[in-house]
């Protein structure tokens, strides 16, 4: 009901939002949810609830709803669900606190905190936002560590994201050099776009020619001017403007996009003004010309590996000339309008979230003092679920650099920064940048970002000298490898990288082992120790050999069938949990998941025989629920192995089977079954007990920190209470479990009676015959 009238009320809005027109542009409305998914505590990036959206061009006004339902009646007390939302990439988040690793570079992205008794919702207004898709994640408070068997009820919430935008379709564009008359009112604010090409270094943008439609402050523009989007991490540049005129400035403007303009009226009145722009593009690389055929040849020999390029020996481009055997080799002239050396990068799909970027003319890059040198790394949205590697290595093998001197990278989204020194900051007009440099102390350096953004990454290298001459070293070389994997590292020794997936969205994360944490399992502020680690492996798999016990009864007592499904048990379940270890102390006989099925298989049928066993009902019909119990158990284990019915529901058919059978005994006797008091005192009683309390803590007490010894507990808890619940051996049966056949004498007198059929042996022929 509240979801419906939520939908409603948004349906009003957009409606009255649709129905509005400034006399300007024509805004239209459109509206996008995602379906509701379960919310879980936060332990690793795994559980975070990841929603795409996408905001199209001229968004004027975004709008989100997030609404957080709880998903039954139990009193839960408060949660707090956390939303957190990125432009361009899923959100780099860390509630916890936690480490990163080295050389790994983030910026937090937007939080919002939301409390949550029954049903709570919050709203998330922005205005002038970003293009592109935007990642909505959600999470409840940091995990207790408890264990929570699936189908056991338990707390749940439910997460719904829902946004509305209001878009203009016919916004004026601002050409190049040409004024354009626009008018601001207070509640109308005047929206332009105009495109900026690829090597534009600068951008200005003038309001003149200011009046108001009441006559009042004639010549002061009393307005606002705001060039670019919002987003959570960045703003628009803005400047206020007074007096007769104003002016706005970008230095390394966002290249081959369209920028939003939008003027704002001050004051309370309506402002007329004229509006120009231009931009200036004064760097631009050595054109290639129009023939591909030489581009096609380097793909060819860097495919087959034939271009024997090694550090400080590579080929001449067209771009840009390398080394070749002399200490330091000049680059080739530039144009008079050029100022950059841009070299070609070969793009690689290697796997998923795997790619790899390659200089086409092998893999060193030539730097010079004079110009910078300019590579280029497209990213598109498949690409931002993994994480963006830059490993910088300078080559000092035939040059000779002093220490004043490094090389100074800047990788930078949507521009580069062509203009690179010590002191100048790695930052775009509306965007910043990451900086690294190199020299001969420091000849590497690492750069990893996760989640990097779905746009144009630029590498610019230079080198810088403290003094303006470099002497005889003017040009270097240095080996840029830039690259997308997975997760960092692989999440190293402590950690398995993970895919996960966001409807048709894929992207990657670590989940960690062993007590080791963070974003790639390298803090080991909570790690367990190899010895705490050897105790648990210890403790999980000889606390199976409580079974031993069990077989040895059932055996003396001729049940061979059920002594065979505990050793079963007992086999798996240690080679199970030998496999099953976070740390270093972990052996695996073969692939996990077949000893994980097995292991859940055999302990529900060593229940489902043991129960069985108990009802004394005739071999006939106990073994043919044995094969068919069996043969269902196996079946629900292949389609949900941990649910909590899997378990319970053969142990209450089974307790059925044996009541219907006891009462039945009972009624025909008039007498309670079983009839012995020392029975029901000193087996029955303590082997329930044990059952009940193995179920408990398997239910209720495990945790993350106390698994190993809980777990173990268990283990021989529900091997004692077969020892106590195993019934005596029937007067009637003999060893092996046939009804007539080999005795504990070991005499050979084969007088077997199978399912009906007689064996019998004739004494004039001595042969065997079936009657």
């Amino acid at each position: 009901m509240e979801f419906c009238f939520l939908r409603c009320l948004l349906y009003v809005v957009l409606t009255a939002w649709t129905s509005g027109d400034d006399g300007q542009v024509t805004f239209v409305s459109e509206l996008s949810s995602k379906p509701a998914q379960k919310l879980s505590k936060y332990g690793w990036y795994g559980n975070v609830r990841l929603q795409r959206f996408h905001i199209p061009e001229e968004t004027a006004i975004a709008r989100w709803l997030f609404s957080v339902t709880k998903g039954h009646n139990f009193n839960c007390g408060q949660h707090n669900v956390t939303i957190h939302i990125r432009w361009g990439a899923p959100p780099v988040i860390n509630p916890t606190g936690l480490l990163f690793p080295n050389a790994t570079l983030w910026s937090p992205s937007l939080s919002l905190i939301l409390p949550v008794t029954s049903h709570s919702s919050t709203t998330f207004n922005l205005s002038s936002p970003a293009p592109g898709d935007w990642y909505i994640g959600a999470h409840l408070p940091e995990d207790d560590g408890r264990i929570e068997q699936k189908g056991f009820p338990s707390c749940s919430y439910f997460f719904q994201p829902q946004l509305s935008i209001r878009r203009a379709v016919d916004t004026p564009i601002l050409q190049q050099g040409t004024l354009l008359q626009q008018t601001a009112a207070p509640d109308r604010p005047a929206r332009l776009k105009l495109y900026i090409p690829e090597f534009a270094s600068s951008l200005f943008v003038s309001v003149a020619d200011c009046s108001s439609e009441d006559g009042a402050d004639v010549g002061n523009c009393s307005l606002v001017l705001r060039l670019g989007s919002f987003t959570p991490q960045h703003s628009p540049a803005t400047v206020n403007c007074s007096g007769i005129s104003c002016s706005a400035a970008l230095s390394h403007p966002p290249w081959d996009t369209w920028l939003r303009v939008v003027v704002e009226s001050d004051h309370n009145h309506t402002v007329t003004f004229s509006i120009v722009s231009n931009f200036t593009v004064g760097c631009k690389p050595k054109s290639v010309g129009l023939t591909a055929d030489d581009d096609i040849n380097k793909l060819r020999g860097n495919s087959s590996h034939s271009n024997s390029t090694s550090a400080g020996n590579s080929t001449v481009d067209t771009d840009a000339v390398g080394f070749g055997n002399k200490s330091a080799a000049l680059l080739t002239p530039l144009l008079a309008s050029a100022c950059v050396w841009s070299f070609p990068v070969l793009y690689e799909e290697v796997d998923i979230l795997s790619l790899r970027f390659t200089p086409v003319n092998g893999p060193n890059v030539s730097v010079s003092n004079t110009h910078p040198s300019l590579l280029t790394y497209p990213l598109h949205t498949q690409a931002t679920g993994g994480t963006l590697n830059l490993q910088l290595t300078l080559n000092t093998t035939n040059v000779t650099l002093s220490n004043s001197s490094s090389v100074v990278a800047c990788l930078s989204p949507w521009a580069p920064v062509l203009e690179l020194n010590n002191s100048q900051p790695c930052r775009t007009a509306l965007f910043g940048g990451y900086g690294v440099s190199v020299n001969v102390s420091t000849p590497k350096a690492v750069v990893r970002l996760p989640f990097p953004q779905s746009t144009t990454w630029y590498l610019t290298l230079q080198l810088t000298c403290n003094s303006s001459d470099c002497g005889n070293t003017s040009v270097v070389s240095v080996v840029p490898e830039v690259s997308v994997s997975a997760c960092v590292e692989d999440c190293g020794t402590y950690g398995e990288c993970r895919l996960l997936r966001s409807y048709s969205y894929l992207y990657a994360a670590c989940v960690c082992k062993a007590g080791w944490s963070g974003w790639g399992c390298t803090d080991d502020s909570s790690a367990q120790s190899f010895l705490r680690q050897v105790t648990a492996t210890l403790l999980l798999t000889l606390s199976n050999l409580s079974f031993l016990p069990a077989i040895v009864v059932a055996v003396r007592r001729c049940y061979i069938t059920e002594a065979s499904v505990y050793l079963f048990t007992m086999f798996f379940s240690t080679f199970y949990h030998a496999c099953d270890q976070p740390g270093v102390a972990v052996m695996c006989i073969m692939d996990y998941d077949t000893l994980q099925y097995c292991d859940f298989l055999g302990s529900v049928c060593a229940i489902w025989v043991t129960i069985l066993c108990m009802a004394r009902i005739r071999d006939t019909f106990k073994y043919t629920l044995f094969m068919l119990g069996a043969l269902l158990i196996a079946m629900s284990m292949q389609l949900d192995r941990k649910g909590l019915w899997n378990l319970l529901g053969p142990v209450l058919c089974a307790i059925l089977f044996m009541v219907s059978a006891w009462v039945y005994r009972g009624v025909r006797r008039r007498h309670c079954y079983p009839p012995s008091w020392q029975r029901w005192v000193l087996y029955l009683i303590p082997g329930a007990l044990c059952a009940l309390i193995g179920v408990c803590l398997y239910i209720f007490a495990e945790t993350e920190d106390n698994y190993f010894y809980t777990h173990s507990l268990w283990h021989i808890l529900v091997a004692s209470c077969v020892v106590f619940l195993l019934p005596p051996k029937e007067k009637n049966r003999e060893a092996l479990g046939w009804s007539r056949g080999w005795s504990w004498t070991w005499t050979w007198s084969w007088r077997p009676r199978v399912c009906g059929y007689t064996l019998c042996e004739s004494s004039k022929d001595e042969l065997y015959t079936v009657t």
